[in-house]
């Protein structure tokens, strides 16, 4: 099975979390040593995952700026001045064989518009890509995940979580069809989406627009739904999202402890 791209969505503001995000852009928090993203990109590369389309918007320089400098951010430096500089970096960082593609996709642009924007990225043999957001961490396996997508011969396929509340709600089938999609419902149960998605090129041709106020988890998902589009791989172990200072600290201390389920697959 050859393995896609993962584009990942950078460019919100993480307003829930805005004691930390007006400084930094929430994939761009530190778990530990590393921001959250950079966890989200070797979890990716686990499964063979190397190439990532990052959907850029707000504080869209700090992205570009530890991308650039990613081995000087890891190591120690030398750097020489001069009419000959030369930098070197002693010791070498990690094994991240990584192709990145640094998308600027609009400040003010939502979630629909900047994957309408960043597609052009992919490669033109792509017929899906993964898709996720840069705030959450899991242990899904993603390539079972891509096998569940091809399977399904859908245009969607969602990772339907269980934790509790404020999230989108889906309803889904017994043949695993999400037959309902509920962005942030008042009441709340069951499975939610967990954000780790595998979408179809054709998804974007016939769901998504340029349209800059465009949110991929309103029309386009109920689109979906109702057309019988969107399929779901139930995961029944770890995710959590980034969104509070509780959940941030949550994650930390997983870090901490040696013991993050999410770094499984890393080795």
């Amino acid at each position: 099975m050859n393995v896609p791209a993962a584009m990942i969505l950078c460019g919100g503001q993480g307003t829930r979390l805005r004691d930390v995000t007006e400084i930094l852009p929430k994939p761009m928090v530190p778990i530990g040593n590393y921001p959250i993203i950079w966890h989200i990109m070797k979890t990716y590369a686990g499964f063979g995952v190397n190439r990532f389309i990052l959907c850029l918007g707000y504080k869209r320089e700090i992205f570009i700026d530890y991308f650039m400098n990613y081995h000087a951010h890891a190591t120690d430096v030398t750097i020489k001045l001069g009419r000959v500089p030369d930098i070197t970096y002693h010791g070498v960082h990690g094994e991240e064989d990584w192709v990145i593609t640094l998308a600027d996709t609009g400040e003010e642009c939502m979630t629909g518009a900047r994957v309408f924007r960043a597609a052009k990225y992919l490669n033109p043999h792509e017929d899906s890509f993964f898709l996720t957001y840069g705030d959450g961490l899991t242990n899904v396996d993603m390539l079972s995940l891509l096998a569940a997508h091809h399977n399904s011969n859908r245009e969607i396929t969602v990772t339907a979580v269980h934790p509790s509340g404020r999230f989108g709600e889906m309803k889904l089938g017994a043949d695993g069809i999400v037959r309902g999609f509920h962005e942030k419902p008042q009441t709340e149960s069951g499975f939610i989406n967990g954000g780790y998605m595998v979408i179809r090129r054709s998804f974007i041709e016939r769901y998504l627009t340029d349209d800059p106020r465009l949110i991929l988890e309103q029309e386009p998902m109920r689109n979906a739904a109702k057309d019988g589009q969107m399929n779901s791989f139930e995961h029944h172990g770890f995710w959590q999202c980034m969104d509070t200072s509780r959940e941030h600290k949550l994650l930390n201390d997983l870090w901490a402890s040696g013991k993050a389920p999410w770094a499984e697959a890393w080795s």
